[in-house]
C-alpha cells in the first residue's frame, strides 16, 4: 500500500512541477530559474505542513502520499543544482549565488512555516 500512495503523489506532483515550471518560467525574462524556485518553495511549505500534521494527530498514510510521493516528485534538487552549474559556466556568478541563496532562504522560511501551521 506504502508503494501505492508514493506513485500516486508523484503522479500528481511530478505534472504539477512541469507545468508550474512552464508557467512560471513564461513570465519572466530573467536568469534566475523562478520556476525551479517556486516549486521548491510551494513543496517545502507543503511538506512543511503534512509533516507536523503527521506528527501530531494526522493520519500518517498523509505523509506517505503528499510529503513522499507529491512533494517528492513537485520539488527537484537536481534541476536547482542543474542550473545553478549552468548559471556559474555561463560566468553569471551573481545569478548563480542568487539562485542559492534565494532557494535556500525561500525553502527553509517556508517549511518552518509549514511546520508551524501544521502544528498549531
Amino acid at each position: 500500500m506504502t508503494v501505492l500512495l508514493v506513485l500516486l503523489g508523484g503522479a500528481i506532483g511530478a505534472p504539477t512541477r512541469y507545468l508550474t515550471d512552464l508557467v512560471v518560467q513564461s513570465r519572466h525574462d530573467t536568469a534566475l530559474p523562478w520556476g525551479t524556485i517556486s516549486v521548491n518553495v510551494v513543496g517545502s511549505f507543503v511538506l512543511g505542513s503534512i509533516a507536523g500534521l503527521a506528527s501530531g494527530s494526522g493520519p500518517a498514510w498523509v505523509l506517505t502520499l503528499v510529503g513522499t510521493g507529491f512533494c517528492g516528485a513537485l520539488t527537484t534538487f537536481s534541476t536547482f543544482s542543474y542550473e545553478t552549474v549552468r548559471l556559474a559556466e555561463a560566468r553569471r556568478w551573481g545569478a548563480a549565488a542568487a539562485n542559492v541563496a534565494v532557494s535556500l532562504v525561500l525553502g527553509l522560511l517556508a517549511v518552518a512555516l509549514g511546520w508551524r501551521l501544521g502544528t498549531l
